[in-house]
């Protein structure tokens, strides 16, 4: 229980510094590229390979960090994450295979679900 306390508190710290970060990208860059969701994916990388580098952390700061303050964050960071651990074990085709269905597969799904919401307000 307490793990999830830590999530969910993370969580909502992560959500409000996405939403800080992206208001200043907006404000410094303009809204014509996604400088903000760029920025946030980006830095949730690194952070993450931070954290999950340092061996030290107890399992409690460890979930707490990542599934909560950079889950907040972004998603992307455990996604870089994961795929870099394939990678790191020699499993090309497995990273392959699951960085290509995450981002094809995300685009496919976010196209799927605009499309039913279309259908479904009639326009």
């Amino acid at each position: 229980m307490e793990r999830l306390i830590w999530v969910c508190l993370g969580s909502a710290v992560g959500g409000g510094l996405r939403y800080l970060l992206t208001a200043w990208t907006l404000r410094l860059f303009g809204g014509g590229f996604p400088y903000g969701t760029l920025a946030v994916n980006l830095v949730g990388s690194l952070l993450i390979g931070l954290i999950l580098a340092l061996g030290d952390l107890s399992a409690t700061v460890r979930v707490g960090l990542t599934v909560g303050l950079l889950g907040g964050f972004t998603t992307f960071s455990a996604f870089s994450f994961e795929a870099l651990r394939l990678l790191q074990d020699g499993a090309w085709s497995a990273a392959a295979l699951y960085v290509g269905t995450s981002v094809l597969g995300g685009i496919g799904a976010c196209f799927l679900g605009w499309t039913l919401a279309r259908m479904w307000a009639g326009g």
